[in-house]
């Protein structure tokens, strides 16, 4: 069975959800039936080796690559019923992300980058971008608030995409190896701030790596081979 369980909990406890999910690239298989159920604000480590197919999980559950087949379903609606249009906005209001290289916009500073997804849905300037400082402070890079991506440090950018990744109070964060082009110490910093902010307020966190030490702040890890969710370690 490819098929990973939240545990005994009623369904109705299921924040997020794909069921039986496949997708393919041409000829190449990336998901063969895999599975995942998040409850809100729940921490889940996705792992898995290179290849694996667990990057294009978290893409399914976000909405970003619809599967071939199976059922993505997010607060019991089911994705693939919403239009593009709705689907961005979701993406837009209750889903964050963050990726391994940030993704910062460089043209704007770091503090237009975190409120860019709060003007994007019709937020004014001056209002957005004080809760982006907010935000920022509470991940300890309010100073940088009007420098720009390429005057920051690797570990000092990823904190501000994790600021903006939360600017919009999300209930699922999308974290794609973002510590992957840290070294130790920034990606433990990063990790620590990420987990912190997330658990503060509210939101669950699917969070896609290839490294234990990472994993390990999560609250369940969940083993991708060869496309499909085979094994589940609860921890401690």
């Amino acid at each position: 069975m490819g098929a990973e369980t939240a545990g005994d909990g009623p369904v109705n406890e299921i924040l997020l959800g794909g069921v039986e999910l496949r997708k393919s690239f041409g000829s190449t298989p990336a998901l063969d039936g895999a599975a995942l159920a998040v409850r809100p604000g729940e921490i889940v480590a996705i792992m898995g080796p290179s290849g694996s197919g667990k990057s294009t999980l978290l893409h399914c559950l976000a909405g970003i690559v619809a599967p071939d087949s199976g059922t993505v379903t997010f607060q019991g609606q089911d994705l693939a019923r919403l239009s593009d249009r709705q689907r961005s906005a979701l993406r837009r209001s209750e889903f964050g992300f963050v990726f391994q290289f940030g993704q910062l916009v460089p043209e704007l500073s770091c503090v237009e980058n975190v409120a860019l997804p709060l003007r994007l849905s019709g937020v004014r300037r001056r209002e957005a971008e004080k809760t982006a400082l907010d935000w920022m402070a509470r991940l300890e890079v309010e100073s940088l608030g009007r420098k720009r991506p390429g005057e920051v440090s690797g570990g000092q950018g990823q904190r501000v995409a994790v600021a903006r990744a939360l600017v919009t109070a999300p209930k699922v964060i999308f974290a794609d190896e973002p510590t992957g082009a840290l070294d130790s110490l920034n990606g433990e910093q990063v990790m620590r701030l990420l987990v912190a902010t997330a658990r503060d307020s509210g939101a669950a966190v699917v969070l896609v790596t290839h490294e234990a030490r990472v994993a390990a702040y999560s609250d369940r890890e969940v083993v991708v081979r060869d496309g499909r969710t085979r094994q589940v370690e609860l921890v401690p």
